[in-house]
């Protein structure tokens, strides 16, 4: 991804919350999130594996996060990002490795600094931005239904039925090498972005993620997806985390440039 120049910078830090359900069905929940508003952090992990092991996947990755420090710009925070995610990476398959076991865990997270958002992501946890009264998924799926829409060998509403359309084609501590894709654009006032586990989406469409989080505090906003999703059944762990920016400002100043260096296989 080239590089991106910003020129809006938040005038005032963004708010945020996070909340997270076992479901309807499930008897443990593997997801686990990250709210680190003082850096300007956040993110979504839903374990892959076994009860104990999908949990101690998300677990540690998110562990792994609440070590990064204060950056010292949006470059510095998505360099420290990095290599917590290839950190957590390399434990998860030492662990697999020592206990002949197969896991790991999606991840997707949202890094707001100096005027500028970065979204990064393996798996199908989403992340959507809600800005002028629209909601939009700035994240795509890594499954399988997904790639095969993405080729045109099945249609959107074949993928929605796909046999394995539930199964991940990436993931954090799956493999050594980690592949993470990036999105990146200017904060602007009144954005809320909101991350999520697949057992939200899998009962809520974006249209009504987007009527239960417009106008609502981020709080009130999650309280009411999950507690929509739960009424809906819960097949799945949910897990939602809802950032709102409450205010953007032009700042030349504040121009910042985000270099991923990992995030597209780059050394």
């Amino acid at each position: 991804m080239s590089p991106g120049r910003i020129q809006r910078g938040p005038a005032a830090p963004p708010t945020a919350a996070g909340a997270s359900h076992v479901g309807r069905v499930r008897v443990e929940n593997q997801d686990a999130f990250i709210d680190r508003t003082d850096i300007g952090l956040w993110a979504v992990a839903d374990g892959v594996g076994g009860l104990a092991d999908g949990r101690l996947a998300s677990m540690s990755l998110v562990e792994a996060l609440a070590t990064i420090g204060r950056p010292a710009s949006a470059a510095d925070l998505l360099a420290q990002f990095e290599e917590r995610v290839w950190q957590a990476n390399r434990a998860l398959r030492r662990y697999a490795a020592e206990k002949a076991v197969s896991l790991g865990t999606t991840v997707v997270a949202l890094l707001v600094h100096g005027g500028v958002y970065a979204c990064l992501w393996a798996g199908d946890s989403r992340l959507y931005l809600i800005r002028g009264g629209a909601i939009s998924r700035l994240s795509d799926d890594h499954t399988e239904a997904a790639a095969l829409l993405k080729r045109g060998i099945v249609t959107a509403e074949e993928a929605q039925s796909w046999p394995r359309r539930n199964i991940i084609t990436r993931a954090v501590g799956v493999a050594d090498e980690i592949e993470l894709d990036m999105v990146e654009g200017a904060v602007e006032t009144g954005d809320v972005f909101v991350l999520c586990s697949d057992g939200l989406t899998g009962h809520l469409a974006d249209s009504e993620i987007l009527a239960l989080v417009a106008g609502r505090a981020p709080r009130a906003a999650c309280e009411a997806l999950i507690e929509t999703t739960l009424a809906r059944g819960a097949t799945d762990n949910v897990t939602v985390v809802v950032v709102a920016v409450p205010a953007a400002r032009r700042d030349p100043a504040e121009m910042t440039v985000l270099r991923p260096k990992r995030a597209n296989g780059d050394g």
